[in-house]
């Protein structure tokens, strides 16, 4: 086994170990080589590593067919860094771009690679095959095991597996979390959309958050106390539970004060959630949780704004008695949302694959997602039964919405509603469960609006055709 790694930041270096780690040759080089000659004197140990000063000599480290994996930044760095390889490279040689690339820069160059000249005078490499592969799991999971996504030719992904199998993250089903998504794109863009869940489930921890801290005056240790024990119920047993719980005990180095509380309320973003919801445009499909997350981190920026408006305007709130269950309402809104926020990616995964003739196997990418990625959590095993076609499991999920759950997760919004306390996720999460659950929506008004200014038509309920009235 063989791979060579462009690219020895902390996600690059660490994939380099991992696969040195697990019996691989590993090339390794980086633009600036005093930080490869760091990585050898830290990790040479590891394994067999070749360090390279030039992308010529880590072409020659290694045997054709040559596996390169790219971990430079998304965009314009990734074409410079294939053009400067492809000189280097031969036919049947493999790029594997596993950063987080849009899909459909991913689908162009796999076009680009394939065969075509760009000129009389320099002609491309041809057949060059390109692999676009997700990677999840930060700096700890692309060192002890990634879930990994990998989209691109059938054939050439498999002859990556006997590497990539041994270097993902354990699916807890004896397998690893990593499986051939489909052709072109599709690799990048299930990461794209688990990136746009991760959104979901972070601004609903954020919001369970703000409920506990306003409206239940809890201390931090108390919150942490609380997401520990959350963690430990299957339902919502998760990494970013988990972590969530381990943030509100970390004490700062520098005041002693807890460090949550004294880290800025602005959140960023590199835009995988902002593709996502482009993509659900796109596609038509609803993906309001993932979006309101996205809106919530553009609001967040605004801190200076925010700080104005809070002195400003006056927010007008309703007294309401003390809630002696806040906390387990905030428990079921939480539990629900996420069933939510998951839902909506994988139904956007699954109209992509529809309308782009992938053929992802929804219930392999819930396998994949159990372990290695960030949003791994226990839920992820129903998904993949439902989506496998269990009915016992798609009853039992929807089962889910009843028993109390679902008017817990109605008392607390409106509470924060009259509390003044912004819960976009939450809201957006209820809003759609209601829309879905519901056999009469308000939009036949909407579309008699539209035949009225525009004729743009309408369908009715008693007979079959299109309409249009002189109103």
């Amino acid at each position: 086994m063989q791979l060579g790694v462009v690219g020895l930041g902390t996600m690059g270096a660490n994939l380099a170990r991992n696969a040195a780690r697990n019996g691989a040759t590993v090339a390794i080089f980086n633009r600036t080589t005093e930080k490869t000659d760091a990585f050898m004197k830290k990790f040479a140990a590891e394994g067999t590593f070749v360090p390279c000063k030039t992308l010529k000599e880590l072409c020659v480290a290694l045997k054709p067919p040559r596996p390169v994996l790219l971990m430079v930044k998304a965009g314009d760095p990734v074409d410079a860094m294939i053009a400067e390889l492809l000189p280097l490279l031969d036919d049947g040689d493999i790029i594997i771009d596993a950063g987080n690339s849009h899909y459909r820069d991913t689908e162009r160059r796999t076009r680009e690679l394939s065969g075509t000249k760009t000129s009389n005078q320099q002609p491309a490499t041809s057949n060059i095959h390109f692999i676009g592969m997700g990677v999840s799991g930060g700096e700890k999971g692309a060192l002890e095991g990634p879930s990994m996504m990998p989209g691109g030719e059938k054939k050439i992904v498999e002859s990556l597996m006997p590497l990539l199998s041994k270097m993902a993250a354990k699916d807890g089903e004896h397998g690893t979390c990593v499986t051939y998504l489909g052709p072109g794109g599709s690799g990048h863009f299930v990461k794209m959309v688990h990136n746009g869940i991760e959104y979901g489930l972070m601004q609903l921890l954020a919001e369970a958050y703000a409920l506990l801290r306003l409206e239940g005056k809890l201390s931090n240790e108390k919150i942490a106390d609380l997401f520990s024990a959350w963690n430990r119920g299957e339902d919502l047993q998760s990494f970013l539970v988990e972590i969530t719980a381990d943030i509100f005990r970390k004490k700062d180095d520098v005041t002693g004060f807890d460090l949550i509380d004294v880290i800025k309320d602005n959140a960023g973003q590199k835009g995988t959630g902002k593709w996502t919801t482009d993509a659900a445009m796109q596609y038509g499909v609803a993906v309001p949780t993932i979006t309101a997350a996205v809106d919530a981190r553009i609001e967040s920026s605004a801190k200076e704004f925010r700080t104005m408006r809070s002195r400003d305007v006056p927010v007008e709130v309703q007294d309401l008695p003390e809630s002696h269950d806040l906390a387990a309402d905030v428990r079921s809104a939480l539990e629900l949302g996420f069933l939510i926020s998951y839902g909506q990616g994988f139904q956007l995964i699954e109209a992509a694959s529809t309308e782009e003739k992938w053929g992802i196997s929804i219930p392999e990418v819930a396998r994949i997602w159990r372990g290695g990625c960030i949003i791994r959590a226990a839920v992820l095993a129903k998904y993949q039964k439902i989506f496998g076609g269990d009915q016992h499991a798609a009853l039992e999920t929807r089962k889910r919405f009843a028993g109390g759950r679902q008017l817990q997760m109605r008392n607390v919004i409106s509470r924060a509603i009259l509390r003044g306390i912004p819960v976009p996720a939450l809201s957006a999460s209820l809003a759609y469960f209601d829309a879905y659950r519901s056999e009469w929506l308000p939009q036949n008004l909407i579309q008699a609006q539209r035949d009225y200014f525009g004729a743009h038509e309408y369908e009715r309920l008693d007979k079959p055709g299109s309409f249009h009235t002189e109103w």
